[in-house]
């Protein structure tokens, strides 16, 4: 039953070659990320789990594989009966690998976008300028300006809701802007146009928007080298120890470039030593 848990875990497969792309618009990804979720919980439910069966069955049939009965008891490969006491087969295969596989990947998911991710990431969708920014909305944008607290005055807070109705619609009839495919490309035509300059308020936004992929990566990054820096072995590790050796293990290839005699050097002047390095 090995297929059935890689099928399972192929519908998640898109998904994470699409975030993975450097080039890859994070209004897409929304997309990509709601699809995939409403494709899981579709295989929640009875059909989604016979129609399912009927492809492993045929999967099955087509290389010659036996296929168990799904009412007779469940026998454990390498393992006592005992850990599966009076379990049969569709218990075993329905509940406690596919759904189980399922809720792991989908639980995974709404760690990583609850529901506050979720409507920072839905506002900025509303950014996208393709099709003529026919995905804008205002009042999606006001409230994502409104995450951001220290970085937008009350007198911005104002005039953000004008602004951006005057944008949208110079951004529409601006033939320049009719090529734009994403947020990057729409960054760099406002201040090739120095119309950066005419909608300041939506321009600093934007540069928000663009810096939060930049910023969620570097977090994901520093937490999975913590598994690394900070093992079993080194548990009892403080908070600043911690911090220095993450910082050199991040940076990595900058600190490769440092040059031994300049590291003794500083080691040395710290304070004085007993014995000369």
């Amino acid at each position: 039953m090995a297929h059935l848990l890689l099928t399972i875990f192929g519908y998640t497969d898109d998904l994470n070659h699409a975030l993975q792309k450097r080039d890859q618009d994070i209004v897409n990804a929304i997309e990509l990320i709601y699809d995939t979720k409403t494709q899981l919980q579709f295989l929640w439910k009875d059909g989604g789990w016979t129609d399912f069966l009927k492809t492993v069955n045929s999967f099955c049939d087509k290389h010659g594989i036996k296929i168990p009965s799904m009412d007779d008891f469940y026998k454990p490969v390498g393992r006592d009966r005992r850990f599966f006491p009076k379990a049969n087969n569709l218990h075993r295969f329905h509940v406690d690998m596919f759904l189980s596989a399922i809720d792991r990947i989908l639980r995974e998911l709404n760690d990583r976008f609850d529901e506050a991710n979720t409507n920072l990431l839905l506002c900025m969708a509303s950014f996208n300028p393709v099709d003529s920014f026919v995905a804008f909305d205002k009042d999606k944008l006001v409230k994502l300006a409104q995450f951001y607290p220290n970085d937008f005055s009350s007198i911005e807070m104002i005039h953000l809701p004008f602004q951006l109705a005057h944008f949208v619609t110079d951004m529409r009839r601006d033939e320049r802007f009719r090529a734009v495919k994403n947020l990057v490309e729409l960054s760099i035509m406002l201040v090739e146009t120095k119309k950066n300059l005419n909608y300041d308020i939506v321009y600093k936004l934007l540069k928000l928007v663009l810096l939060l992929p930049v910023a969620t990566a570097s977090v994901e990054r520093v937490f999975s080298s913590m598994n690394y820096v900070k093992n079993k072995l080194r548990n009892r590790m403080g908070d600043q120890y911690l911090n220095d050796c993450l910082v050199t293990f991040l940076e990595r290839e900058f600190f490769v470039q440092i040059k031994y005699n300049d590291i003794i050097n500083r080691f040395q002047a710290m304070k004085k030593r007993k014995v000369e390095l």
